[in-house]
């Protein structure tokens, strides 16, 4: 049988150690939204459905291999390349 101010310790204890472990797990959390935002990782998700519903198999094979992160910048930029082309004969016609 355990002794009576082991489980009195155990009481007190556990408790206050989670209450630590989840303030701590709060603090990073926030460091590394922080960093995402700061070097432009965060990742959105209206991105996301958008890349999942008009993703390319190059695309899906960079999402296999190096996972979201990657996979959106390919689809990033090749959004930017098709708004670009849409732009250029716009800009040409209006001349």
């Amino acid at each position: 049988m355990i002794p009576r101010t082991m489980t009195i310790w155990f009481v007190a204890a556990i408790p206050v150690l989670i209450m630590f472990f989840a303030l701590a797990m709060e603090r990073l959390e926030h460091r590394l939204r922080y960093l995402a935002a700061r070097e432009n990782l965060a990742v959105q998700e209206n991105e996301v459905e958008e890349f999942l519903q008009a993703a390319r198999p190059e695309e899906v094979r960079v999402l296999f291999r190096s996972g979201i992160t990657g996979a959106l910048e390919l689809f990033r930029r090749r959004r930017l390349r098709r708004s670009a082309l849409v732009r250029s004969p716009r800009v040409e016609q209006q001349s």
